[in-house]
């Protein structure tokens, strides 16, 4: 009768029980720390608490943060990283100024940011940092003659931007023409 396996009596195993025993010799020191140390005890307190505070100041920090930027109305501007704010007529400006140094590649991305803003406003595509520019192929409302110089205009800039194609004046100069006839193709929402 005792042979059966309800008599067995072995030990379980229990796999958090090294958790268990560390959080229970954490509780001895800090015991022995508060009985022989006051003094240690009350000040690894205030630290203690001190980091809580700063932690818990940074966790509301970071989600202020987040809350503000994702709550903004429809009329606000968008900001990009450091606060700078992202306006059609700045990239549009700071593509020229690119331009004018030669770095033709880097002047085309500022000046497709000048397009997809232009196209927001005019209610064709809804911007987004976090989007990418093939992205936006298939979520705008163009006409069909629109939608292919659109489409055009994404392949020559991942051409140059991304699959290292030299640019030059000439290929700036076709790229910006063409984008500036985008918002006559927008489709009425």
């Amino acid at each position: 009768m005792f042979a059966r396996p309800d008599y067995q009596w072995v030990e379980r195993r229990q796999p958090l029980l090294w958790l268990v025993n560390l959080w229970q010799s954490l509780m001895a020191w800090l015991d022995r720390l508060a009985d022989q140390h006051p003094a240690g005890f009350n000040l690894l307190l205030w630290v203690l608490t001190v980091l809580l505070l700063a932690l818990l100041a940074h966790v509301g920090w970071v989600v202020w943060r987040i809350v503000r930027t994702s709550t903004r109305g429809p009329g606000a501007v968008p900001s990009g990283a450091g606060g700078i704010v992202m306006d059609a007529r700045t990239h549009r400006t700071r593509a020229d100024e690119l331009a004018r140094a030669g770095r033709y590649a880097e002047a085309l991305g500022h000046r497709f940011l000048a397009v997809l803003l232009e196209l927001d406003q005019a209610e064709a595509l809804r911007f987004h940092t976090s989007k990418t520019p093939a992205e936006y192929v298939g979520e705008v409302r163009l006409d069909d003659q629109g939608r292919a110089t659109f489409a055009d205009l994404v392949a020559r800039l991942y051409r140059h931007l991304f699959g290292a194609v030299p640019c030059d004046e000439a290929e700036y100069r076709a790229f910006g023409s063409t984008a500036e006839q985008l918002t006559r193709h927008v489709v009425p929402a």
